[in-house]
């Protein structure tokens, strides 16, 4: 081993899950596909895969779309396969509904469709060995303490504004968003003196710096301490060359109006259609390659760059600077950013599973449910009216007969290499748009192919267990971007205690560190939708010790000068890697946008029509990545079948 990576600690036996690891015990399918039909008959059955030590949350390494989830998908949609083996009942009567999908969307819809049908006999099937879709629970242990991280959808954004629907689902589930004007500690970032920083690597930026300015949303996303230098000091400590200190200090400061030749009342739409970069360039008269390099990837939610996302939301939504700049009124604050779980949205999907299936978890409140360790042995039981079974990939669903006539459905899937058959009264689809054109080759072309626009956004969420936050509190930093770094941001996780949970008091005690990644091209002239099939390719192709490298070394770059060591002060790293992330919206850059978010020509419109006994759900079908857009597409997919 190479001396660097001895001193960043990649010889540590801790995460050490690449590909098949870490998923022993749990799922045979990734190794499956190697195996003939007679040495599969030999595997366990897939009752005697989930035991009493079975627990995914506690798992480390590549999670996600983990190794086992995507095989049989990616053997259907891109190898045409057809052929699984022989075929076995899943159930020795028929179902009143099969759900696709086990994601805050697919939850909902079973959970919707019995408490209009309490006597109903429901399945939910799954692909990954976890419920939650997105919505992903991590856990570690460190000095005998539980960390509770998220792994994917963080936060209920803006609940006050959420549809009677999503309301009263909440209600139903126990979750009152006023807790978290106390869970969250609000002020836990100005209390301990932690603001936002600008990290400059010495491998991208020829000098490693650490500048301690907020250069996007922290300070409203976070609440951190403001910046304790003015926008010239700060752009002064950056490695990048004297005409671009001056450009950068004129975009951070510049209050004239530079959209004075477009009418005010057309600058909305103005911003709204061109890119970031493009106002940057015209607008602002910024030229060098440094300054543009320092905001390129830093519009992170969008999964692409300053290319290719309008500037209206670069300014509005990811915080980037020159709104000065555009004659407008200054943005309304949004709803304060606190309304999260330790392990984000997680906790939705526990509670839906914890109601429907109360055997899996003692109590029935959400602050006994932060801290509750499931029994995955009671989600698949025989004599349950809803039965959760993972692992379980789905093939095909097919109306009995003609779409228009048909009473039932019929729904195959493959579970660890056996292929098993279930019958249904209904089916709700709530899985990725992209996949059901594969699953449901009868539909009419038309919604196959407005199905199939919708392409997904690639995310990498990785959390990190340190042994401690010393080197944070020393150097006044909470979060940080990193332009050009592998991951492109890095922040202590939001301090929530609720229930018998508490977040980290003090720098002594251990902590979760939140990096994200979104992997996109730049300058190649390619369509958002070009970059995010590009982006999972990168996903899905990254070995586990090529990310744990970044993480090591992108930790030590930031916080060595405040006496962190990778080695010894990192103790456990999950990455949850989702080739297929965030829910596809519209980029005006590249797409047809109507006045009408509902206008009748939009693909997720057409493509989320019923057919026969099959609706669909899941947020694709509103075409906007938000839980409250998942559980509202669930109530109508419910509706629609009666």
């Amino acid at each position: 081993m190479k001396n660097p990576d001895y001193y960043l600690g990649m010889d540590r036996p801790i995460t050490r899950r690449d590909m098949f690891n870490g998923l022993a015990g749990l799922t045979l399918t990734g190794l499956i596909p190697q195996l003939s039909w007679a040495e599969r008959s030999s595997l366990p059955k897939p009752e005697d895969l989930i035991d009493a030590t079975y627990y995914p949350p506690g798992l480390s390494g590549l999670r996600g779309n983990h190794e086992g989830s995507f095989e049989v998908s990616h053997g259907l949609a891109r190898k045409g396969q057809t052929d699984w083996g022989p075929v076995q009942s899943g159930a020795n009567f028929v179902y009143d509904l099969v759900v696709v999908g086990g994601g805050i969307s697919g939850l909902s819809a079973a959970y919707f469709y019995c408490k209009k049908h309490p006597d109903a006999r429901v399945l939910i099937l799954d692909n990954h060995d976890d419920f939650g879709g997105h919505a992903k629970r991590n856990e570690f242990e460190v000095n005998g303490r539980t960390l509770i991280g998220y792994g994917g959808a963080q936060t209920m954004q803006e609940p006050s504004g959420y549809s009677l629907i999503v309301k009263d689902l909440l209600g139903d589930l126990g979750v009152e968003p006023k807790v978290f004007d106390t869970a969250y500690d609000q002020d836990f970032f100005k209390r301990h003196k932690l603001g936002a920083g600008i990290h400059f690597d010495a491998e991208v930026w020829g000098d490693k710096r650490m500048v301690p300015y907020d250069l996007g949303p922290f300070h409203d996303y976070l609440m951190v301490m403001p910046s304790p230098l003015s926008a010239k000091e700060a752009v002064d400590e950056m490695p990048i060359s004297a005409e671009a200190k001056t450009q950068f200090v004129g975009l951070l400061t510049e209050t004239d109006d530079r959209l004075s030749e477009i009418a005010k009342a057309d600058r909305w739409d103005y911003l709204y259609n061109i890119s970031y970069r493009d106002f940057l360039v015209k607008h602002l008269s910024i030229s060098e390659a440094e300054v543009l390099g320092v905001l390129q990837d830093l519009s992170i939610d969008s999964g692409v760059g300053i290319d290719s996302i309008n500037a209206l939301s670069a300014m509005s939504y990811s915080g980037l600077p020159g709104w000065g700049a555009t004659g407008l009124p200054e943005l309304e604050s949004d709803e304060t950013y606190i309304h999260h779980f330790p392990d984000g949205n997680a906790s939705i999907a526990r509670q839906l599973v914890r109601k429907m299936i109360p055997a899996v978890a003692p109590g029935d409140s959400i602050e006994s449910l932060i801290t509750a360790r499931f029994d995955y042995l009671q989600l698949d039981q025989a004599d349950n009216r809803v039965q959760l079974r993972l692992n379980s990939t789905v093939t095909h669903v097919q109306n009995s007969s003609d779409a228009k006539n048909t009473k039932q459905v019929t729904v195959s899937y493959v579970q660890n290499g056996q292929a098993y058959q279930v019958k249904a009264r209904g089916s709700i689809l709530a899985c990725n748009n992209s996949m059901i054109p594969f699953l449901c080759p009868e539909l009419p072309e038309a919604q196959r192919e407005a199905l199939a626009f919708q392409v997904k956004i690639p995310i990498l969420y990785t959390t990190v267990a340190l042994r401690n936050w010393k080197a944070w509190k020393k150097l006044g930093i909470g979060a940080t971007v990193c332009p050009g770094s592998y991951h492109i941001n890095a922040m202590l996780d939001f301090p929530v205690s609720l229930g018998d949970y508490r977040f980290s008091e003090t720098e002594d005690q251990p902590v979760i560190v939140h990096m994200e990644r979104f992997p996109h091209r730049y300058g190649e002239d390619l369509t958002a939708q070009q970059q995010y099939r590009l982006g999972r390719y990168e996903l899905l192709t990254t070995p586990f010790d090529v990310i744990e490298r970044n993480v090591r070394g992108q930790l030590q770059s930031m916080l060595g000068e405040g006496g962190f060591d990778a080695a010894e002060d990192i103790v456990g790293i999950t990455v949850n890697r989702w080739s297929h992330g965030y829910s596809y919206w519209y980029n005006p850059l590249f797409d047809k946008v109507y006045d009408d978010d509902d206008d009748p020509r939009y693909p997720h419109i057409i493509g989320r029509k019923p057919f026969g006994r099959i609706s669909i759900a899941n947020a694709d079908s509103a075409a906007n990545a938000m839980m409250e857009s998942a559980i509202e597409q669930a109530h109508r997919a419910v509706a629609e079948l009666g």
